[in-house]
């Protein structure tokens, strides 16, 4: 109790039998802890005055609001910026990229042929 051992207090103890009396010790330390219990109610008191003036209760919701927004949004970028996230992402893409280039080609074999070499008379126009 306050920082003080058993011996401290035996000695305060006496010292206080020795100017009070012993018909007057138990008054005194009733009025002692009378005035320890007012204070620590006091404290109490205006601790819980500060706080509900200073709303600390809302502002200690509103602060882990912004925490959780923030994780929420570090969690996001973190997902956006993932590679391997990335390339799993591109694996499945239904484009075809080579099935584009195949149909390319296939038109390029359908169009004519066109030359400028000099035809001979009665070759077919449809080479």
């Amino acid at each position: 109790m306050f920082g003080m051992g058993f011996s401290e207090i035996l000695i305060i103890a006496v010292i206080a039998i020795l100017f009070l009396g012993p018909d007057k010790l138990p008054s005194a330390m009733v009025e002692i802890a009378k005035f320890f219990r007012n204070a620590k109610r006091t404290i109490s008191d205006v601790k819980d005055t500060l706080e509900h003036e200073m709303h600390v209760s809302e502002i200690k919701e509103e602060a882990l609001a912004y925490k959780k927004e923030l994780l929420n949004t570090k969690e996001s970028i973190k997902k956006s910026t993932d590679i391997s996230h990335i390339g799993a992402s591109l694996t499945n893409l239904n484009d075809d990229i080579l099935g584009d280039d195949l149909a390319v080609e296939e038109k390029k074999e359908q169009t004519q042929k066109v030359t400028f070499e000099k035809k001979k008379k009665g070759e077919d126009k449809n080479v």
